[in-house]
């Protein structure tokens, strides 16, 4: 039965690694939190800490947000979404704090004749070719 069974569209993630160097006293001092039982790991104290930093600049964020024309959250362009826009004669410009994909399908040559422009806060998600051919017009 479970041969029948095919995901039509890949579920993207919610989460995206980064890095952080921390001294050794602070990472310490993340630890012993971790150990006297505030926080399960040390992904739970970061990951705390930070919506704690983003909580305490909600206004200014919200503000920022607003004035800076930015889709927030997932936004997805597809491959009709851009062929609608190229018959239109329009030029996307992508502005997204959050998670920007560009569909799998979309040809290079099909991004460059609809995106005009592309800033992403966040992360963009788009096959190897279309994030060359969008280098120029990406900040």
């Amino acid at each position: 039965m479970s041969d029948n069974v095919r995901e039509l569209r890949p579920k993207p993630t919610d989460t995206e690694k980064i890095t952080i160097n921390l001294g050794y006293v602070d990472l310490g001092h993340v630890d012993l939190m971790v150990q006297e039982g505030f926080y399960s790991n040390r992904t739970d104290f970061i990951r705390t800490a930070i919506r704690n930093q983003l909580e305490r600049h909600a206004d200014v964020l919200k503000r920022s947000t607003a004035r800076k024309g930015l889709d927030l959250g997932l936004r997805n362009f597809s491959r009709e979404e851009l062929e609608a826009a190229r018959r239109a004669g329009e030029m996307l410009h992508i502005n997204v704090l959050g998670l920007a994909t560009i569909a799998q399908d979309v040809t290079p040559e099909l991004a460059r004749a609809t995106i005009a422009s592309v800033s992403v806060l966040g992360a963009l998600h788009a096959s190897p070719a279309v994030k060359a051919a969008l280098a120029d017009r990406t900040r």
